[in-house]
């Protein structure tokens, strides 16, 4: 039952997936992170149904790229793109590290974080509209999958900025041998899954991923000294973008 109720914890705080309510105790939140892949599963498999009803259907091309974009923020609420916004605020601030966490608590928005989301959505819309060929498409369907492993694999792992807030509650209470083992056999499984559609593809992706998942240490340690719930956001929506690039590419490649 822990790990129902820990699941239910999981889509809770990191999805808009209806779910039933009960008083989060430690003991479920030790797990919980363990399940934050799954919702990574739902938005891809949400997105391959979608690419499926739009051949059956025929639905334009335009329709599917604009759906297709839209079913990730509509599955996760928008959370990781809160904390990319945040993130992109406080880097390009170029203050000290204290000023930059305190810029990551103000619910305003500066220019910095529009301009930014602006152009990433362009460029993942334009990477969007690239990826038709099955293999790739399956690809860029299990890299959000990918990208939560190794998001929480940098919870409970990397040095956590402040003493504070929704992650290091999370990694604070979580059962980090049991978390970490079972985040590295999930994404060993996607990667083999990534493989198994295509070697070459498959690599390739996974490497952008976890070359991103270096960046953002680095980054990290080097602007705040540690990552926080917004970097954490920041990070799956780059990842996202990278990997969507890569499937991009390597469609125009076969």
């Amino acid at each position: 039952m822990r790990f129902v109720k820990a699941l239910v914890i999981s889509f809770s705080m990191y999805s808009r997936i209806p779910v039933p309510q009960f008083p989060w105790k430690e003991e479920h939140m030790k797990y919980a992170l363990c399940f934050f892949p799954w919702v990574g599963a739902v938005t891809g498999v949400l997105l391959w149904l979608w690419r499926w009803l739009c051949g059956t259907c025929e639905i334009g091309r335009l329709c599917q790229v604009m759906i297709g974009a839209a079913i990730p923020l509509l599955v996760t609420g928008g959370i990781h793109v809160d904390g990319f916004m945040d993130t992109m605020d406080a880097f390009h601030s170029f203050l000290p590290k204290e000023k930059k966490l305190d810029i990551m608590k103000d619910p305003h928005i500066g220019a910095f974080s529009v301009v930014a989301l602006a152009v990433f959505g362009l460029l993942y819309l334009g990477a969007l509209s690239e990826i038709s060929d099955p293999a790739p498409f399956g690809i860029f369907c299990a890299g959000f999958f990918l990208a939560r492993c190794l998001s929480g694999i940098g919870a409970v792992t990397f040095p956590s900025a402040k003493k504070d807030g929704l992650l290091y509650t999370f990694s604070g209470s979580a059962d980090k041998r049991i978390v970490k083992a079972a985040l590295y056999v999930q994404t060993l499984v996607c990667v083999g899954f990534m493989l198994l559609l295509s070697v070459r593809d498959g690599c390739i992706v996974a490497a952008a991923a976890f070359c991103v998942f270096g960046y953002y240490y680095y980054r990290c340690k080097k602007e705040l000294g540690g990552i926080t719930g917004d970097t954490a956001g920041w990070f799956v929506v780059i990842c996202e973008g990278c990997m969507t690039v890569c499937a991009a590419v390597l469609g125009w490649l076969l």
